[in-house]
């Protein structure tokens, strides 16, 4: 089966998008390349640099949000929880999403961190103490590195329950960096209805407001430490 997924999708303001349309992570991104993407780093190799690696920032983390899609070849229901972290300047640092498809007891856990990582040996995902989970990476574009694991209902469970979950990747000198999400409300939104695609547009466009205005206090306050 195949499914369309677009990485545009903003779980409020730039999470891991959706159009889904059944199958495999892989496939997606491969669908997601042909249609234009810039071509993957190869398997072991560091994804593109960025311009800053957020190591100690100041994690923002969005609402958690539900959204679903028909699959019209399977005709069944795919949905998405995902939330995203960004810094107090806007900047993308990670971002999770629970993948289900309707009927099926196997699900898909997403992950987006920043490029410039180490493709080798993968990511870790730590849901308070419990003992860390290897998540391999699927594909790096200039703005993120995409990868995913296999999950199934413990895992969501686990989620429930906790209090912070924790992916950790290995920057490109070695370094292990964490980015850390609050689980808080997960539970909330896993269980309930799906998010109108107007009110995610509308969470969106405050979020970004509120980003931008974040942003130029940063700044402000850069330029009166330089003076």
């Amino acid at each position: 089966m195949i499914f369309r997924f677009n990485i545009a999708f903003a779980c409020a303001a730039g999470l891991i998008a959706a159009m889904i349309a059944a199958g495999s992570g892989t496939d997606a991104m491969a669908q997601a390349k042909d249609k234009g993407a810039p071509a993957p780093a190869a398997k072991g190799q560091t994804g593109a640099p960025p311009a800053q690696q957020p190591q100690q920032a100041v994690a923002i983390p969005s609402p958690w949000t539900k959204i679903c899609n028909k699959d019209p070849q399977a005709n069944k229901e795919v949905c998405l929880v995902a939330q995203d972290i960004r810094a107090e300047t806007g900047q993308f640092l990670a971002s999770v999403a629970v993948r289900e498809v309707e009927g099926e007891p196997k699900k898909q856990f997403i992950i987006a961190v920043p490029p410039g990582m180490q493709l080798q040996p993968g990511m870790r995902v730590v849901i308070d103490k419990n003992e860390p989970l290897p998540a391999r990476y699927s594909i790096c574009f200039p703005n993120a590195c995409y990868g995913d694991m296999d999950v199934d209902g413990k895992f969501v469970d686990v989620m429930k329950k906790g209090q912070a979950l924790t992916v950790q990747a290995i920057n490109q000198v070695g370094r292990t960096v964490n980015f850390t999400l609050v689980l808080k409300d997960f539970g909330k939104a896993y269980d309930g209805p799906a998010v109108d695609p107007k009110e995610i547009e509308a969470q969106q466009q405050k979020l970004r407001e509120g980003m931008q205005k974040q942003a130029d206090e940063v700044l402000k306050r850069l330029e009166t430490q330089k003076k």
